[in-house]
């Protein structure tokens, strides 16, 4: 897994180290003396990890290495995110395991942080137009079909793979947007019709997430997941972005010529 000093520092803001906090609250807790006296009985062995503990942490970490691989999470960050959902889903049980009113409090808390503190969101330069309904999309799906190429991605925003794939689809509408070949984005979580219009899942265990569409003259022609089975991003690969920015800036230059030949034209024919 990849570990580049950008993504350490980002390990500082609220979200994560707040989440880290969550996540290792439990086993902190039972393993501090201090915590594990003021909140657990003072019986012996209480501040052991019993079996039926270790059996859910041992879980946990089967989960978290076989979800975060499908989410094809390949550097820390995008790991780290996957697996908050998780980790914190074992501590709410075994805080529960533990005292009712400790799971209660302890699920109340998540839900609050979830709430005030939501995920950075990739915040660098993009090209990306982001569709408000479907009736839009269509529309510009519509607009000079004869030379016209999108490259729709349909997300959830809850979505870990659609969090990991957010700054990669971004990055390359910058690298790859001309005239002629434009990116856009739809919310399916938002505007569930465009979900069922192009026949995509937007369930929890959907593998479809996210799908990414390229339309040429206002058709399909390919959809595929953003990552192989290995989990590494194909994307340039399977659209054969370099060629169909090739021809799509061939199709901007050639209709410049004709416009310019036509105004030569034109003006030609006021002279006489």
């Amino acid at each position: 897994m990849l570990i580049q000093r950008k993504e350490l520092i980002t390990l500082l803001k609220p979200y994560y180290w707040v989440n880290i906090l969550l996540t290792c609250s439990y086993v902190f807790c039972k393993k501090t003396d201090i915590f594990c006296q003021f909140l657990f009985s003072p019986t012996e062995g209480t501040c052991e990890l019993d079996a039926k503990e270790l059996e859910i942490l041992l879980f946990l970490m089967i989960v978290v290495m076989i979800r975060t691989r499908k989410a094809g999470s390949v550097t820390m960050l995008p790991y780290i995110s996957s697996s908050f959902l998780y980790t914190k889903g074992a501590n709410v049980l075994l805080w529960f395991y533990s005292d009712v009113r400790y799971g209660l409090l302890f699920t109340a808390l998540v839900i609050a942080v979830s709430l005030c503190l939501p995920e950075p969101t990739y915040s660098g330069p993009e090209n990306v137009l982001y569709f408000r309904s479907l009736a839009t999309l269509e529309e510009a799906l519509k607009e000079d079909k004869q030379h016209n190429v999108w490259l729709i991605c349909f997300y959830t925003v809850w979505n870990p793979s659609c969090a990991n794939f957010a700054p990669i689809f971004s990055k390359l509408s910058v690298e790859y947007d001309t005239k002629y070949l434009k990116f856009g984005k739809i919310d399916i979580s938002r505007y569930p019709d465009a979900a069922i219009k192009y026949n995509i899942s937007d369930s929890s265990l959907s593998r479809q997430l996210p799908t990414v569409i390229m339309f040429k003259n206002g058709v399909e022609e390919l959809r595929r997941p953003t990552y192989d089975s290995k989990g590494k991003p194909n994307f340039k690969a399977v659209f054969d972005l370099n060629n169909v920015y090739n021809h799509c800036k061939l199709a901007d230059k050639k209709k410049h010529s004709d416009v310019e030949e036509k105004f030569k034209t034109n003006k030609k024919e006021k002279k006489t």
